[in-house]
């Protein structure tokens, strides 16, 4: 009877489920928790995040049974962005759930002022700060403008989320007549721990305070990734269709600086302006796909003893057991011992015995693909407005200009950490580039343009450690139109501890650029602008930038400085109509064309000191930028730039749950003759020195806010140019700033 017992039970012990999460420490000192996969650890597990076999850090991984019995919705998300060539994964911080300075977000002039724009929402803008612009891209010139908008993939992010999370903006200003709206949704939802997906939609529209200028975009995005130990894939595709009015500016600047000389003031709506009936379109589409293998090898953990699971008591490991079974092994102590032995083993048989995987190559391919048109419509053209009309008829003008590019990029990376002399990752590309483009060619067809490039390069990084990092990556093209271009970047970054307050951040940036100046610059055909420029020279750069930040204190110091030879530009090529005052600054006393334009050699030296101050509720945020360019005819900057926020920051509420932040900022730059605007290429080109220009500046731009955040809603209401009616209001010339507007926005979170 007994030997029959003991093989009853240990029948039930085999399907018994008994089972427990093993621990161990992180380098941090901190516990983790192994998933039931026995290969993913929870570092954190009150918070969800994760690290998974292969070291990557794909926080927030959503795990529903944590919270299968609790009401409570895990709320937390963490995002990353891409490094488009090779789809190296670089932790960023989510902007999109920031508490403060909200009003800021919807700023077609930037966070700190620092854009030229043409006024309405969403139109074309220029860094004024020129160590912030984009040098690097030049894949499709009409894009370029549109920054405020339009999404580049780079600044794309990726989220890993602990629940699905909606997120919904609207902004709105002024009325239908002249206001602007733009609603913008967000949606992320994990598969499971290591695979996610979501979408962005995007629309602004804005009538324009200032006539025949209205803009449209849409903006689609759509995103996928796994994350796995052995497989990584992300997934992109963006699709944008922007549509802006032009109305080439107005037609006198005293309808703005002296409206009495002219005899009446007039509202921004009915200042005459230079174009109408004429339209700039672009459509782009994107799609993009990243992938990498990992091969690498599998080691057990060590676990601490102190770590290690506790066994069951007897009386724990007997429970489950039947009662008829459990009387008869009160009865005989020797069963009852042999029972307990078999069912401590069969617990530590299913003790899950901690493991990683440690990646040691990774194969890596990269698909991108790009699909682009640009639009050029008039059906009212001001006579004489345009120096040159190559073909047809200058009110009917349908200018149409598409890109296409194909770019795959083969690697093999040899992955730092896997070893102790592993101090280091090396990687090996090679990349293959296909474009074609075509331009109109006057006979009412097109011409087509196709180029073949094949590069090759390599990289050397250490991103692991909590001190020092390095990034230093070198291409060469060796086929095709831009054989011979040169491309080599480095990059590196310290952690100092400045005693137990404060920490010390620096970074320096060091880049050397040999290379063609992009198709656009080479061709460009149109009833307006037509160039084929076969006899450019290579531009040739050299820059030097760094930045010091400390990090409590709230000071930070970037410098930088560029030589560029051959610097390759578009600039005005303006002709005095008949009759006309040689001195004149009106844009309807000259026909205007443009072109491409390359300078010897300019240098540019650009320092900016921010620095955060606060006393309890009282904060005040400043910001400083001193440059200068040694050709101003080329590339024109301002001296100063300098951008200043003094608001209170406090909580209310019986709570205090809702955060408050009221204020007033002003944005100031020093004068300089800004670079104009040319409708027909949809690009700023830089005034023609031939003749009288225009300078823009001197002129402070206040505005007043309010910010309130409560949970996952955040408001704000703010007015912008408090200080609109008298000066000289532009920030590109003949281009006004738009009166005094009220603004409001609302952003809302909602977790499923």
């Amino acid at each position: 009877m007994r030997e029959k017992l003991l093989i009853l039970m240990l029948a039930i012990c085999t399907f018994l489920p008994i089972s427990a999460q093993v621990q161990r420490v992180n380098k941090d000192g901190s516990n983790t928790t192994l998933y039931d996969d026995g290969e993913t650890f929870i570092e954190t597990p009150e918070s969800g995040t994760y690290v998974d076999g292969a070291g990557n850090r794909t926080t927030w991984g959503r795990d529903t049974t944590r919270f299968k019995n609790k009401k409570n919705i895990p709320i937390g998300q963490f995002q990353w962005v891409l490094e488009p060539r090779l789809g190296t994964v670089i932790d960023a911080e989510n902007n999109d759930t920031v508490v403060h300075d909200f009003q800021k977000w919807n700023a077609t002039d930037g966070y700190a002022g620092e854009y030229n724009y043409l006024a309405n929402i969403s139109s074309p803008r220029l860094n004024r700060l020129y160590f912030n612009r984009d040098n690097t891209s030049d894949e499709f010139l009409f894009l370029q403008p549109f920054s405020f908008f339009r999404g580049s993939l780079q600044d794309f992010r990726y989220t890993n989320t602990k629940s699905p999370i909606t997120n919904l903006a609207y902004h709105s200003c002024g009325n239908r007549q002249t206001g602007e709206d733009r609603v913008r949704a967000y949606f992320a939802t994990n598969i499971n721990k290591l695979a996610g997906l979501g979408l962005k939609i995007d629309y602004s529209y804005g009538v324009g305070y200032y006539y025949a200028q209205p803009s449209s975009m849409f903006g689609s995005t759509f995103y996928g990734y796994y994350r796995g130990d052995r497989y990584n894939l992300h997934a992109y595709i963006g699709i944008n269709h922007m549509k802006m009015g032009e109305n080439g500016g107005i037609e006198d600047d005293r309808y703005i600086e002296d409206p009495l000389s002219l005899g009446q003031s007039y509202s921004p709506g009915n200042i005459p302006t230079v174009l109408d009936q004429t339209w700039n379109r672009n459509h782009e589409q994107h799609y993009y796909l990243t992938h990498r293998y990992n091969l690498g090898f599998t080691r057990l953990l060590e676990v601490p003893d102190s770590l290690k699971p506790t066994p069951p008591s007897s009386a724990e490991l007997l429970a489950d057991l039947p009662d008829s079974v459990q009387t008869v092994l009160r009865e005989d102590s020797l069963a009852r011992r042999i029972a307990v032995d078999s069912l401590l083993q069969v617990w530590n048989d299913k003790q899950l015995v901690p493991k990683e995987f440690i990646p040691v190559t990774s194969i890596i391919h990269t698909f991108d693909v790009s699909n682009l048109k640009h639009e050029y419509l008039s059906h009212y053209t001001t006579k004489g407005y345009y120096t040159n009309l190559y073909y047809g008829d200058g009110n009917k003008m349908e200018d149409m200009t598409r890109a296409f590019s194909v770019r795959n990029t083969f690697g093999i990376a040899l992955r730092e950490g896997f070893n102790k002399w592993a101090a280091m990752g090396i990687t090996l590309f090679g990349t293959h580039k296909l474009r074609t483009y075509q331009l109109m060619n006057g006979d009412g067809g097109t011409t087509r343009y196709t180029e073949n490039d094949v590069s090759v390069g390599g990289e050397l990084a250490r991103t692991q450690g909590s001190r020092f990092h390095f990034n230093t990556s070198a291409e060469v093209w060796l086929i095709g139109e831009h054989l011979g271009d040169l491309n080599v970047d480095g990059k590196s970054d310290l952690s100092l501890r400045l005693g137990k307050r404060d920490t010390l951040l620096a970074d320096v940036h060091v880049g050397f650029m040999h290379r063609m100046p992009s198709f656009f610059f080479r061709h460009y055909h149109s009833q307006v602008a037509w160039w084929d420029h076969n006899d450019l020279s290579r531009e040739v750069r050299l820059k030097v930038d760094g930045t010091l930040r400390l990090k409590k204190f709230g000071t930070k110091l970037q410098i930088g400085f560029e030589n560029v030879s051959n610097y390759t530009y578009f600039g005005m090529q303006n002709t005095l109509r008949e009759g006309r005052n040689p001195d004149s600054m009106l844009p309807t006393d000259f026909s205007h064309a443009v072109n491409v334009m390359q300078a010897g050699s300019v240098q540019v030296f650009g320092a900016t000191l921010a620095q955060d101050l606060n006393w309890k509720a009282i904060h005040w945020d400043n910001q400083v930028s001193y440059q200068t360019s040694s050709n101003q005819d080329a590339l024109p900057l301002p001296k100063l730039n300098i951008y200043t926020n003094l608001y209170l920051l406090f909580r209310i509420g019986i709570a205090k749950v809702l955060r408050v932040q009221i204020g007033a900022d002003m944005r100031y730059f020093t004068s300089y003759y800004a670079p104009d605007y040319s409708p027909a290429i949809q690009q700023f080109a830089v005034q023609d020195a031939n003749y009288e220009r225009m300078k823009i500046g001197n002129y402070p731009i206040i505005g007043a806010y309010a910010n309130l955040h409560l949970k996952h809603c955040r408001i704000y209401v703010s007015a912008r140019h408090v200080n609109a009616g008298s000066g000289h209001s532009f920030l590109v010339p003949h281009y006004p700033i738009n009166p005094m507007t009220i603004h409001f926005g609302l952003s809302w979170n909602f977790f499923n």
